[in-house]
């Protein structure tokens, strides 16, 4: 089968469709440019003109069609960052990708002109014709081959050797270049997880700008220019340097180009970064104007406790970072004085705040109980989520499970719903049936070993409104008979204890992606990481195929660990979308993570800026933030 790209709701169909919903299909040549007023001075000096320094086919965006209007380029845009190192955010919010997520949540094709998918394993990626990187150097097949020759096939670089999406089957593609503008990837077998991860908020950047790069690699520099260059910033050897300059990320090297709407052209300190338009920027409204609307992105470094303060102030034009839903009353209360307004987007994760029951932890005693179904629906059961949902939220959240939103395609009420009632005599009743009927005098029942069934519950210490949570989960567990301590600690050392088996329940925010497709890798819902806490040791069992951790011994956790190896194979969306909805099952039978709340909302601050969606949503994968929502397409009134 083949067929040209296009995710309807993630889902490959067979039409040809050069461009995502909302993207016109016009040529540049077929539209009335204009000059960018920020730029019009350079042009004939250090710039060519418009025309030529977008693509032949640049991606023509028709704002009218996504319900948008035509802005108007010029002026900055002001945020607030907690520390120096978020302005990699810039490279998040620009969010240009080969392909990306709109806001239906089809892949669509971005810095691509196309991209042609055979029987889920051969992938043909079209470029641009005349596309160019930030410098304007063209950008072509020779970018994307020197990344998987000369970067990602190169132990010196990258030790590790290829990473999981360019695998399938346990092997590598064949790589062809097809001509200047055309590169082809085959497998032997499907793989499902090549396009979602070009389209990540972080993507792993399949393309490095060669004519810039190579200057520090030791196949095509010379070896003592490289010894010379690498000595005089105290590195050892030309790898270290070359990967150094290699920032695709980070935003920290000025002089690397860069696809991306923004870009960093100076080093002038840590405290205040300057993001102008990238000059050479392939998408275009329809009445001609290059994007990004705003000439800058300003990102100025804040204690992070007084950026809802001085997002009150007004200080900003657009701030969602380190302002939450504690802050809404205050930023509501300054919308006059400060000329801004606050939207309030769903949050994008299956739960605000989920409780993860350690199913791998060392305690026999706490192993037994924890894997036993009963006592994890009567944990759930004894949860008044309406009551958190009021007191923490202001009932603006939803009720339920750790799960799947709404807004996915693959949500059901059931999944949602199941065992989140609150429902003291059930849970009571359940507890009961598992034999744990002795007390002691404080009501409190006793484990099977005569110890109290006091359940520690650890928290990273960086949420205030967890600890909240949890003494109200305390508060109606001692109904039926469980005591919750809640112990503030710190990530990596949760982490830790979970592995090491001495973590017995922890608190944490809910699945990172709550509104997945069945196109979109489920290992989130699945024992194959061993950074989470609910199943450390089966996790780290998969991800070091055997040689650390625990083989799964518990059912359900090793149906989970076939579905996802069934869907690394697959090589259909009816096929993934059967395997997404048994999982999802499997987590709603099973209560495997204990959710609170969901769709609690994210104050986004705007001050006179245009087209900046009123209900949207704020997540990181899919989402990067407001990179779904286009932030080039914002512009300042």
């Amino acid at each position: 089968m083949s067929c040209r790209f296009s995710l309807s709701a993630g889902a490959l169909v067979g039409a040809a469709l050069a461009f995502g919903a909302g993207f016109g299909l016009s040529p540049a040549s077929a539209l009335d440019l204009k000059e960018t007023p920020m730029l019009e001075a350079r042009v004939g000096k250090d710039l060519p003109p418009v025309g030529e320094r977008l693509p032949s086919e640049p991606l023509v965006v028709d704002l009218e069609a996504k319900g948008r209007v035509t802005g108007r380029q010029g002026g900055d845009i002001d945020t607030l960052i907690g520390r120096s190192k978020d302005v990699r955010l810039i490279n998040v919010w620009g969010y240009a990708r080969l392909v990306g997520y709109d806001e239906e949540l089809n892949l669509v094709p971005d810095i691509l002109k196309d991209f042609e998918v055979e029987e889920g394993r051969r992938f043909t990626l079209h470029l641009r014709e005349g596309h160019k990187w930030s410098d304007g150097a063209p950008f072509t097949s020779e970018d994307i081959r020197f990344w998987y020759e000369d970067v990602a096939l190169n132990e010196r670089l990258q030790p590790s050797g290829l990473p999981p999406f360019m695998l399938a089957g346990g092997k590598p593609p064949k790589f062809e270049v097809l001509d200047e503008t055309t590169v082809r990837f085959t497998w032997d077998t499907p793989n499902p997880l090549f396009q979602p991860e070009l389209a990540k908020s972080r993507p792993p950047f399949i393309y490095r700008p060669a004519h810039y790069l190579k200057q520090f690699h030791a196949k095509y520099a010379d070896e003592a220019e490289i010894k010379k260059l690498a000595a005089a910033r105290k590195l050892r050897g030309w790898a270290p340097l070359f990967n150094k300059q290699d920032d695709m990320y980070n935003a920290r090297n000025p002089d690397l180009p860069t696809l991306q709407p923004w870009v960093r052209f100076e080093d002038a300190g840590e405290r205040r970064f300057v993001l102008e338009r990238n000059p050479y920027y392939h998408r275009v409204d329809t009445a001609g104007q290059q994007l990004p609307y705003a000439d800058r992105v300003v990102m100025t470094v804040a204690d992070g406790k007084i950026i809802p303060a001085k997002t009150q102030a007004g200080e900003v034009d657009l701030q969602a970072r380190n302002i939450g839903f504690s802050d809404i009353t205050i930023l509501k209360q300054g919308e006059k004085t400060g000329g801004y307004k606050t939207l309030l987007w769903p949050i994008s994760k299956g739960s605000q705040i989920s409780l993860l029951p350690n199913l791998t932890v060392k305690d026999p005693v706490w192993r037994e109980t924890l894997r036993d179904t009963r006592f994890r629906r009567a944990l759930s059961l004894g949860i008044d989520r309406q009551m958190i949902n009021r007191v923490l939220y202001l009932g603006f959240g939803t009720p339920g499970n750790d799960t799947v939103l709404s807004r996915s395609p693959l949500f059901k009420p059931e999944y949602r719903d199941a065992y989140a009632e609150f429902d003291l005599e059930a849970a009571n009743a359940l507890l009961d049936e598992m034999g744990l009927t002795e007390r002691r005098g404080d009501g409190i029942r006793l484990l099977p070993d005569g110890r109290p069934l006091e359940i520690i519950v650890e928290a990273s210490g960086e949420s205030q409104e967890q600890l909240d949570a949890l003494e109200l989960v305390g508060e109606t567990w001692k109904e039926i008979g469980v005591k919750l301590f809640a112990k503030p600690s710190q990530r990596d050392t949760m982490r830790e204890r979970a592995l090491s088996g001495f973590l017995v329940m922890s608190v944490w925010a809910g699945f990172e992606n709550g509104i997945p497709t069945s196109e979109m890798p489920p290992e989130d819902f699945v024992p194959v990481r061993g950074d989470f806490l609910s199943w450390s040791l089966w996790g780290d069992y998969y991800e070091t195929e055997g040689k650390t951790g625990e083989k799964p011994d518990w059912a359900p956790a090793a149906r989970l660990v076939e579905l996802y190896d069934r869907w690394l194979v697959s090589s259909s969306p009816q096929e993934r979308t059967a395997i997404w909805h048994e999982i999802l099952q499997i987590h709603a039978d099973e209560t495997i993570h204990i959710g609170l709340v969901s769709e609690v909302r994210q104050p986004v601050v705007v001050k006179g800026l245009g087209n900046v969606p009123k209900e949207g949503i704020y997540g990181w994968d899919p989402g990067a933030h407001f990179g779904i929502h286009r932030m080039d397409e914002f512009f300042v009134k």
